[in-house]
């Protein structure tokens, strides 16, 4: 294999357009985009002519046009068909998130990457951000002390539109929760640990379309931790502020605006490093001072790509993997069914 992994992306519009060709592969040193591939053939020609790349008319055709993997990000209910496809033709997969429609369809496609000999990556490309990681390694030097608390939140405003597939579950899983409290559950669950308990509750407040427009859930994880997450498709853009909060028994790291397809935000540490008694009085509580994080921001789409194409060039495992696809999948269909029982339900 050579030093470049060589590229195809199913599904050029979308995240592929605006984020991962253009921030993730076309400047990642490791990687070369090779063919592209969109049922828009107009659209397709257009991102292939930009991007110097081969405009492919079939999934066929991608498959042999001589690449080593391929980024699939297309609506949802194409991933589990389009990845078994690439598997049986020896391609490495990185897909987009969710990993398929559901818990069985996510099962199938770890499978048959398994069978097939390559790997298969996820697009949880939220855990690359430079913050999040800087946050992690505070995490794990222990300087938060023992986690007991945290909250995730990703929300925007998503009006009906014709032939959004996000807003039909058919197309895409489900709504809100799916398509962002996965992101902001699987960062929870890098920063505290596996999940072991859900209480979720789901539905449309605002929009009448099929998807849930509200979600809120409540997570207990294997250290006793609780965590909230919350994804509405309901709050306007600037009323989100995109909240990332970590609380500690020494401390706390709280965050605006690093959750979400940007590599910038801002990151406070409020740590107690002398582990002061109690204080009836509880007279500190001002948002003035704490150390900001502030480490050297980086494309989270480029971190992705090179991550992915390094460990197949390599011969490793890559960093984000099916597994965690399908373990996203798995908490997802718990908070679902939470919402739909009103019972607490148990991750397994």
């Amino acid at each position: 294999m050579s030093e470049k992994l060589r590229w195809a992306v199913v599904g050029s519009g979308g995240i592929a357009l605006r984020r991962t060709i253009p921030e993730g592969i076309i400047p990642a040193a490791n990687a070369a985009l090779i063919a592209v591939y969109d049922v828009n053939q107009e659209l397709n020609r257009q991102v292939a002519e930009r991007f110097g790349a081969r405009a492919a008319e079939s999934m066929e055709e991608v498959l042999e046009a001589g690449v080593d993997a391929v980024y699939i990000a297309t609506p949802v209910k194409f991933h589990r068909e389009q990845t078994i496809a690439a598997a049986r033709a020896g391609k490495h997969v990185l897909c987009e998130k969710p990993l398929g429609l559901n818990v069985a369809e996510a099962e199938e496609m770890v499978e048959a990457c398994r069978r097939a000999g390559v790997q298969l990556g996820v697009g949880l490309m939220m855990r690359f951000h430079s913050q999040h990681q800087a946050a992690l390694a505070m995490i794990r030097e222990g300087r938060l002390g023992k986690l007991v608390f945290g909250r995730a939140q990703l929300s925007c405003w998503y009006p009906p539109m014709a032939g959004a597939w996000r807003q039909d579950p058919a197309q895409g899983g489900g709504g809100s929760l799916m398509d962002m409290g996965g992101h902001t559950i699987d960062l929870l669950e890098m920063f505290f640990g596996p999940a072991t308990q859900v209480a979720c509750f789901t539905g449309n407040l605002v929009h009448g379309y099929a998807s849930e427009d509200s979600a809120a859930a409540l997570l207990r994880f294997e250290s006793g931790a609780l965590a909230s997450v919350d994804a509405f498709f309901s709050i306007p853009d600037a009323a989100s502020k995109n909240v990332l909060e970590l609380y500690g028994t020494r401390g706390s790291i709280l965050a605006r605006g690093t959750i979400g397809q940007g590599e910038r935000g801002q990151m406070t540490a409020y740590l107690e490093e002398s582990g002061a008694g109690y204080e009836a009085e509880q007279r500190d509580r001002t948002l003035e001072g704490g150390l900001a994080i502030e480490p050297e921001p980086v494309s989270m789409y480029r971190a992705e790509i090179e991550a992915f194409s390094a460990a197949v060039l390599e011969g490793r495992p890559v960093p984000v993997d099916g597994e965690l696809g399908l373990r996203s999948q798995k908490v997802l269909a718990a908070c679902y069914e939470s919402a739909r029982t009103g019972k607490i339900v148990e991750i397994v």
